[in-house]
Order: C-alpha cells, then structure tokens, then sequence
C-alpha cells in the first residue's frame, strides 16, 4: 500500500513523477480510503430509519467528521470504527467494498454515477451546502477529472487496498485460534508489525488541503492546551517532513515544525523553520495579497520579532537584541504600533534586571490600554505586579492590582491569562510566607472551569499555571510532612507532563528538592549529594546553595563558606533578594556551629534588616529565630525568649513542620537555660513546661522522619527527667535516644550547638 501512495499514480497533481510546488492547488482527490466513507455513507442513505436505532445513528453522525477530515486510515481500521457504532452498517459496508473490488472497472464507474442520485428529489438524502454534501460534491468532481489511466489506476489501488485490509481480518482470525501465552505473544509482535504498517500508509501519502489544514490546526491545539494529547516530537516531525515533502512551500507546515522543535529544545531546528515560515509566506504572497506592499514589511517585521523572542526563550540575549532593534525599525517604518507594542513588551523582558525597567513596563501597559490591546495589557500589569513582589511592596498593593488585570480578563474571556493570574497569586503568598492562602489559590486553579470551548477529550489545563501549581502544590504538602500526597501530586504531574514536554523541568526540579530535603532530614547526606547534580541541571543557583548545605552537614566548614560566599556575590549581583536571605542566615549557622556566635550577629541583622525591607515575613521569623538561637549561645536566655515570642507565631500559623519544631525545641531550651536562675518549685515547673514543649516539637521532627533532631530532643528530655528525678521516664529517652545514636552518624558537634 505504501507503494501505492509513493507513486500518486492517481494524483492530478502529479506530472510526470513530478509533484507540483502548489499542491494545494485543487482541495481535494479521491482516494481508496475515501471511496471506502463514500460506500459508508452510501449505506446509511440507503439504510431505514427503522433498521439503525436513535444511538447508532447519533454515534455514526459523531463518527463521520473525524473520518472525512482525518488522514487515511487503514480498512481494516475503518472497519472496526464502524463496527464500534452499528455492527450492521459494518456488515453491509464491508460486503459493497468487496464486492466493487472483486468486480470489474465499471462497478465503480456505476457507484459514482449513483452517487448524484443522492441530491435529487423533492426531499434529497443529503443536502448540498451541508458537510457530508460538500464532501460528496468534491468527491464526484474529483472523479470525474480523472484520465481513463488514472481511474484505472485508482480502482488497482482500490484493490490493494482491499486486499491489505483482507491480510489483516485472516491474520486476527488466525491469532485467535492460537493459544491464550502463543497467542498473547504473537498478539504483542503482530500489533507492533500493524501499527508500523499503518504508519507507513498514514504518512507516506500526501493529505488534501482540508486534511493538511485540519492534521495542522489540531496537533497546534493540542501543543497549546494539553501537549500529552499530541503526537511525539519524533511523530510529529515526521509527519510534517512529509507533508514537506509534498509541498515545500506550505508556511503553516514550517510554522508547526517549529513549534514542535522548541518541545526538545532544538534551536537550531526551530530557528530554521522559524525563517522558513517567514520566507514561504513573502514568497507565496498570502500577506501581501491581502494587504498588497504593506503585507511583505508586515511578515518582515514580526519575522525579527519572533526571531528575537526564539533567542531571548533560549537565553541569547545578545542576539535577540539585534533581531528586536530590526524589528523595532521596520515597524517605526511603517507605522506599525502593534507591533511596535509587542517590541516594547520584549524589551522590558531583555533588560528587567535594570532598576528602570519598570518606567518601560508602565509606559507599555499604558500603550496596550491605548491601542485596545488587553492581552498586551494584562501581560504588563502581571509582570509589573511580580517585579514589585520581588521589590517589596505590601501584598495588599499587588492583589488589587491583579485584581484590575483579572476584570480585563473576564471581560474579554482571556482564559488563559485568568489560569496565569492564579497561578502568580500562588507564588506571591509563598513569597511573603503565607502558606494557607497559597494553599488556598492553588486549589482555586485546580478546581476552576476552562472558559475556552475545545473538543471533546482535550485537557484545557495541561498549560504551565496548572504545573506551578501543582509543583507549589507538592511543596507545600511536602513542607507539612505529607509526603505520601506530595508523591500522589508528583505523580499525577509526571503523567500530565512527561519528561519529553516543555513544562517537565519544573516538576522536575520540584522533586529533586523534596527528594534532597527528606535525604537531609533523614540524615542520608551522600544520597543528598547525589541529588545535587541534577538540580544545579536544572537550577544552578538552587544547585549551588544546596551543595553548600550538604558540604556544612558533613562539616567541611571551609568549602561550604566559600561556596557560600561565591553565591552571596553572585545573587547580590543579579538582586536574587530571597536566597541572598537564605545564603547569609547558612553563613550565620557556619559561624556559631565554629563556636562564633559573635561574627554571626551582624550577618543575622543584615537578613533581618533585608528580609523586613522586602516584607518577607517568613524568611524574616526564620532570621529571629536565628537570632534568638545566637543570643541563648551567649548566654542571654531571657532576651531570647522574648524574641521567639515574636517570631512563633508566624511559623506555627504558616511555616513549615521542621521550623515548628526546630522553634519548639529553641523555646525549649531558653526555659531550660532562664530556669537556673529560678526558685526549686519554679524550676520544675518551668522543666515540666519545657518537656511538653519537646513533646511537642518531637512530634513536629517524626512527621518528617528527622530522625537526628529527634536523638538531640530526647537527649534533652532525659536530661530533664533526670534532674526531675523521673527515673522512669529518663531510662525510655535515655534508651530512645542509644538507638538513634548507633544508627546516625555522629559528627562531634555539641548538641546544644544545633538549632
């Protein structure tokens, strides 16, 4: 069959075994597969009302549109699809395609001759304007612009048509009689066989216009709103070489393979069929057509412009300026504010690290309202909103702000951008330390309601706001020690967006980082070493900070500060305000755990001050913690349980189960060291307080299995019992804490010494 499609004997639009460069030129051919739908709808004319029922009817109805805009499929395929919706249309289709291809010529000469009685009559079958009509319409012809030699050739191919379909009947039947384990195996091997074979048929013959267009506008869909739908990169490409190879100068083609390359990450590939797209629509002049001169600079134009953005995605800045300030000149040129909007849009992209770059971004919201861009203007106003997040602004700023871009969304049902919206609102309150309402906002998205009609089957949210989401998702149930759901949540990402999608890296790096944080925990830190490569693959910055973290828990004090400080230069330099926080408070840890609480004093101000500065309340009530730990090392308890007053209430109410234990724990201690001074009765009872506090926190540790902060907690405990004189209870710490001694390794660090 695959010969038969190779030579397009039949093709009007083949001369000489030469395909002509607009092969398009005529809509439509007929095919032995076509005639195969012609004979089923043949049947259901000629079928009563009475022998198919309402059901059948309706599934055959639903069936015919995929059929007459799909590609060719195999007969036997066709086949089984009918037999699916009404068994005894199959039956009867079958029985008139044998019978025309075991007859002679002029059985299918009769067929189309019969085929124009369909819209006879005062009450024709089918009427001419309506779907199944134009389809027939086209069909006959079609037809009857064929050669004698090329009708005889399609009815030879109409015969091997047959024939293949025959091959594949006698080969299930036979597969059948086998064995139930012969017959599983040869089941495996013949599918494989089948499914090749039909690959070679589906791809090795050109689509009609109607097919190209429907096969290009569905596989665009499906990349847009659920990517698991389409066809694999490998597939797809080779589907769209060969409609290539038909019709070289199909823009729309050239369009979709460069989409297809930007999946992989293949620049090179998608910055060719970037250009080729551009090239193809000057030379087939459909701009210009339309908008006569004006239409060749318009394709110029938004050619650099996408080009600019091509290299900005894959981090060639350099080069997508170039392109930008190209495009920025043909527009000015022809006086093209749209585009030159899109120019402006992009050159805040380019330099957002520059502190003026929001006079940019104002400046072109303010445009986009202008010129009734709303897309252009909710893009804006959310960018503007995340660059003052990351300035410090208050959380009640930003919100009516989105609150504004949300009514331009639902005003113009910008569905995407409401999903985009959610999922920045998320990311916001996780910034700001406010758990419950991230927790809260992300659960709105997953449970929202696509606003965009799409077919039936196709998953509207398999965009990037559903994978934030969902990662924020799985973090945060991580962070509460729910490990079990945040697997349950990494999971379902993982089959939402496999490895091979554009989006996978995100989830991706989500689970490197709950994989290495309940490593540390555990106190398995060459598995968290191991972890480490693959998350600087995908986040350098994050790569870096936690191999630091693993080098100072082995104590290799010196490696990890100038690991340390080679990162706090770094993120200072590219205002990464968040891990600078992060980077100074492990720079503090290193410097108390190398008993120099004194020089980790200045270094903990300068968080708090920064962390307060850009409101990240969080980071901020970890950094007093911090500080309160400093003062109890300096013997100062009393100042330190008023700082943790302060700073508790915060991480109780929104951080995550480690901190809350790691500031029951610190409570803890400062009563045990304020208590010295106390009267006996009010000793033990500011002991017993504290024993409840350890309870407390020990039940925080086990949720996250942090077997060596529960070993310091016990330790502690029976420490208190002693000095209680609850002997009892000493000997069950006391015994606790030998086991998990001997199980973790000991790194000759004074326990007191640990936060």
């Amino acid at each position: 069959m695959a010969s038969v499609h190779e030579s397009l004997y039949f093709n009007p639009m083949m001369t000489n075994g030469v395909v002509h460069a607009n092969v398009f030129g005529i809509k439509d051919w007929v095919t032995p597969y076509k005639i195969a739908v012609l004979v089923l709808l043949n049947e259901m004319g000629r079928t009563g009302e009475g022998a198919v029922s309402l059901m059948e009817r309706r599934r055959l109805n639903q069936l015919l549109l995929p059929l007459l805009q799909g590609p060719d499929i195999t007969l036997s395929k066709l086949y089984k699809l009918i037999e699916e919706s009404c068994p005894q249309l199959a039956n009867s289709v079958q029985i008139r395609i044998k019978l025309m291809a075991e007859g002679e010529l002029k059985d299918m000469e009769q067929f189309f001759d019969d085929l124009s009685d369909s819209f006879s009559g005062t009450e024709p079958e089918v009427h001419k304007t309506s779907v199944v009509g134009l389809f027939l319409r086209h069909m006959i012809l079609a037809y009857s612009k064929l050669s004698f030699s090329q009708v005889f050739k399609l009815y030879t191919a109409l015969q091997q048509y047959f024939q293949n379909g025959e091959k594949k009947s006698v080969e299930d039947a036979d597969m059948e009689l086998t064995s139930r384990e012969e017959g599983e195996r040869k089941m495996e091997k013949e599918e494989l066989d089948v499914s090749i074979r039909e690959e070679e048929v589906s791809c090795s013959g050109p689509l009609s216009q109607k097919q190209a267009e429907f096969f290009l506008s569905q596989q665009a869909s499906l990349l847009k709103n659920d990517e698991t739908k389409a066809l694999t990169p490998a597939s797809l490409q080779k589907e769209l070489n060969n409609l290539l190879k038909f019709n070289p100068d199909f823009a729309e083609a050239h369009y979709l393979s460069y989409l297809n390359n930007l999946r992989v990450q293949d620049v090179f590939s998608s910055t060719h069929s970037l250009l080729h797209y551009f090239d193809r629509l000057i030379l087939t002049g459909a701009e210009s057509k339309s908008n006569g001169e004006e239409g060749y600079g318009r394709s110029l134009r938004y050619a650099a412009l996408n080009l600019a953005a091509l290299h900005c995605r894959f981090g060639h800045y350099q080069q997508a300026e170039l392109a930008l300030q190209e495009a920025i000149r043909i527009a000015q040129e022809s006086n093209d504010h749209v585009c030159l909007q899109h120019c402006l849009s992009w050159l805040y992209v380019l330099g957002q690290k520059r502190s003026d770059s929001y006079v940019l971004l104002e400046h072109s919201v303010k445009k986009a309202v202008h010129f009734g861009l709303p897309y252009l203007a909710s893009l804006g106003i959310q960018s503007l909103v995340q660059q003052r997040a990351f300035a410090g602004k208050t959380a009640n700023k930003l919100m009516d702000a989105l609150k504004d871009s949300d009514l331009l969304h639902w005003k113009h049902s910008l569905s995407e951008l409401i999903d985009i919206s959610i999922a920045q609102k998320t990311a916001i309150w996780r910034l700001y330390g406010r758990s419950t309402m991230a927790l809260q906002q992300a659960q709105m998205l997953l449970s929202m309601n696509s606003l965009e009609a799409v077919n039936a089957g196709v998953q509207q949210n398999n965009t990037e706001s559903f994978a934030v989401a969902l990662c924020h998702l799985a973090e945060l149930h991580a962070e509460q020690g729910c490990f079990a759901a945040a697997s349950e949540v990494l999971k379902h990402l993982k089959e939402r967006f496999p490895p091979n999608s554009q989006h996978a890296q995100l989830w991706m790096l989500c689970d490197q980082k709950i994989q290495f944080d309940r490593a540390m925990n555990d106190g398995k830190y060459h598995l968290a070493d191991s972890l480490v490569t693959g998350i600087t693959a995908l986040n350098s910055i994050e790569g870096v900070y936690r191999k630091a973290i693993v080098l100072q828990a082995q104590n290799q004090m010196s490696e990890a500060h100038k690991l340390l400080q080679k990162l706090l230069i770094h993120c200072q330099k590219i205002r990464n305000t968040e891990m600078v926080i992060s980077v100074l408070l492990s720079v503090a840890e290193l410097y108390w755990r190398s008993s120099s609480p004194t020089i980790a004093l200045p270094v903990l101000l300068q968080a708090l001050a920064l962390s307060k500065e850009y409101r990240l309340q969080y980071l901020a009530s970890e950094t007093v913690l911090n500080l309160a730990f400093a003062q109890l090392i300096l013997g100062i308890p009393e100042q330190a349980l008023s700082l943790l007053h302060m700073a508790i209430e915060p991480i109780l109410a929104d951080g995550a189960v480690l901190d809350k234990g790691r500031a029951m724990f610190l409570v803890a201690k400062c009563q045990v060291a304020s208590a010295a001074a106390y009267d006996p009765p009010k000793k033990a009872e500011a002991l017993e307080a504290a024993i409840e506090n350890l309870s407390e926190a020990k039940n925080y540790f086990a949720k996250v299995d942090c077997k060596e902060q529960i070993r310091d907690v016990v330790y502690f405990q029976a420490r208190l019992y002693h000095t209680l004189g609850k002997t009892q209870e000493r000997n069950r710490c006391a015994m606790l804490f030998r086991q998990l001694h001997q199980e973790l390794p000991s790194h000759g660090v004074p326990l007191i010494n640990h936060l």
